[in-house]
């Protein structure tokens, strides 16, 4: 299951982690983050103990949206040693996330 990341666990469980993390940015009102949603889940267990999968809802946690440009949902940010190493803004295939995670292991 996609873990939560918020405000205020993001920077222990994403930036002082050592795996690449693949955070996905979205709201409940937001319609494509919703279609997007069960890809988010189905990756969360193929790469279970490998990456970090997980989402932040915009609304409940500002800071974050703030702090990396969030201006149009979904986002999906892919970030390894703290780093943003990648970026899909707008809903996107599972095999486009995929070559993006696999690119960056």
């Amino acid at each position: 299951m996609a873990l939560e990341f918020t405000d205020s666990n993001f920077q222990t469980e994403v930036l002082n982690s050592d795996k690449l993390s693949v955070i996905d940015f979205w709201a409940e009102w937001c319609g494509p983050c919703r279609a997007i949603g069960p890809v988010i889940e189905e990756l969360s267990k193929d790469y279970a103990g490998k990456v970090n999968i997980g989402k932040v809802n915009v609304d409940q946690n500002p800071e974050l949206s703030i702090n990396y440009g969030i201006t149009s949902i979904p986002a999906i940010l892919f970030i390894k040693n703290g780093q943003v190493v990648d970026k899909q803004v707008g809903a996107a295939p599972k095999s486009v996330l995929e070559k993006k995670i696999q690119g960056n292991l």
